[in-house]
């Protein structure tokens, strides 16, 4: 079934067909190549859904096939929902995000009095975090045993002094909504959010409630001792979000819903001023004057939002579990959301790729997401050839002793070469790569694996072996150099 969906036409057009057909293709390759079992997708384009469509299996104990009425966790996405809420009440005067935690809660510590709600809500308060080092809620689900031990705890940085991850600060906002709109916070997301968006399947809960049409939550990894060992298979996994933790996780929905509420926001019905959204996708800058996110991608964080701070196609970008992601594109009038049931997904990884079909030069082959010197080299090799690399780079620095390449950024693009089976481009810059960094062992492992892959294998025994010798400790090298000279000898 193609699964595509225009509200402004009623038939679509051959070009829309070909984008969906080629996203179709596109996910299901992805969820072969990276074991997701199930996958929803929705698209929006000037405040319509333009795609809609669901893949794979809910279900793997009793294989049940994915519908567009299959629930997903959201995890961390749920902030965002937090992050408006704030906002609505801020349109009403109840507070304000600079004002001190102090001025709602009682029986702070002394050091968490001054953390204003901004800096809890970009994870900029240096608070302790909620969670042990299991990543399990403290309390054994019991909000006020929670509260007293996290009280108990040091903060772990001045406030605004760098991005830290937390979710103590978000409980703290659950307490807060509660108290400022005379409702339990939940029921004030439901209300104002849930019901105000027409999300009909969209609900808070977690693997231990009963959920029609749950998807449920799968992994590829399961712990031995104390590691973790990736599974041939999916197994299952199952998560708990204490009803007091459900403003940092605990939302189910689907993507259509989700998409729904996309467009609600950004048609006034959440938010009923410009600025209060603007405030809301706005990142946190820290006292050094720089932002702080989780990574080179969702590199910084507004209220509750993640954002992706970025000269070409900006967005916000929320992301929940490593298994959901939704990405509002700033600039671009699109929005995509992607719902999966595997923990390790990571579809905020090709989410941009999706972009793409809408907006062409977002394609990763058109060397989009590329660092600045990076896209340079790039226009010069496609110009002169990836053979001539080497004196590409040099001439480039002869010209602007600026220019620089870093061993990480070419490592990244060479192994994206790979992945667009550009081989004989992906070899280039690993050779130019080992040029640049003869004294990394991890550029010759590199080189050696792509030389593998290409059955030159004299030559990736070389490569292995300088690797090796660089560091005695690289276990794949050794690996790969017993089993290519057992090959050899036979």
């Amino acid at each position: 079934m193609l699964g595509y969906i225009s509200l402004t036409v009623t038939t679509a057009t051959a070009q829309q067909l070909s984008t969906s057909d080629s996203i179709d293709i596109f996910i299901k390759h992805k969820m072969q190549q990276r074991h997701i079992p199930a996958l929803q997708i929705a698209v929006v384009h000037a405040g319509k859904i333009i795609k809609s469509t669901t893949y794979g299996t809910a279900n793997l104990e009793y294989q049940i096939k994915a519908t567009d009425e299959s629930i997903f966790s959201i995890n961390s996405i749920t902030k965002a929902f937090t992050g408006i809420a704030i906002m609505q009440l801020a349109e009403e005067h109840k507070l304000k995000i600079t004002d001190p935690l102090a001025n709602y809660l009682d029986s702070l510590p002394g050091a968490w009095k001054n953390i204003t709600l901004q800096q809890v809500l970009t994870h900029t308060s240096g608070l302790p975090d909620l969670l042990d080092a299991e990543e399990q809620v403290l309390g054994h689900g019991d909000e006020q045993e929670a509260m007293q031990k996290v009280k108990m705890l040091p903060i772990e940085a001045q406030p605004g002094e760098k991005f830290s991850y937390n979710q103590t600060g978000y409980v703290l906002l659950g307490q807060i909504i509660t108290k400022l709109s005379g409702m339990h916070f939940t029921r004030f997301i439901e209300e104002r959010q849930f019901k105000v968006a027409g999300m009909k399947l969209t609900r808070f809960g977690d693997s231990y409630d009963v959920i029609p049409n749950y998807a449920g939550a799968y992994t590829m990894t399961r712990q031995v001792g104390d590691r973790f060992v990736v599974n041939s298979t999916p197994g299952v996994s199952y998560i708990q979000f204490p009803v007091f933790f459900r403003t940092a996780a605990g939302i189910l929905s689907t993507a259509t819903d989700m998409a729904n509420w996309i467009i609600a926001l950004k048609s006034g019905k959440l938010l009923k001023q410009q600025s209060s959204i603007a405030a809301l996708w706005t990142p946190a800058v820290l006292n050094n004057g720089k932002i702080g996110g989780f990574n080179l991608l969702t590199n910084g964080y507004a209220l509750g939002w993640p954002t992706v701070t970025r000269d070409e196609h900006p967005a916000v970008g929320p992301v929940g579990g490593r298994r959901s992601a939704l990405f509002v594109y700033l600039k671009d009038d699109l929005s995509i959301v992607i719902l999966t049931n595997l923990l390790g997904g990571n579809p905020e990884q090709f989410i941009d790729e999706i972009a793409g079909y809408y907006i062409p030069d977002m394609h990763e082959v058109s060397g989009f997401g590329l660092p600045a010197n990076l896209k340079k080299l790039r226009a010069e090799l496609l110009k002169k050839g990836f053979d001539q690399a080497i004196p590409v780079v040099s001439h480039l620095k002869k010209n602007d002793p600026a220019f620089q390449l870093t061993e990480k950024e070419l490592n990244g693009w060479g192994y994206q070469l790979i992945a667009q089976k550009n081989m004989p481009a992906a070899l280039a810059i690993f050779k130019l790569n080992v040029s640049l960094y003869p004294q990394s062992a991890n550029v010759y492992d590199s080189l050696a694996e792509t030389l593998e892959e290409t059955d030159q294998i004299p030559e990736a025994l070389v490569n292995y072996k300088k690797s090796l010798a660089l560091n005695p400790q690289n276990k794949h090298g050794a690996m790969r150099i017993k089993t290519l000279t057992e090959k050899q000898a036979n």
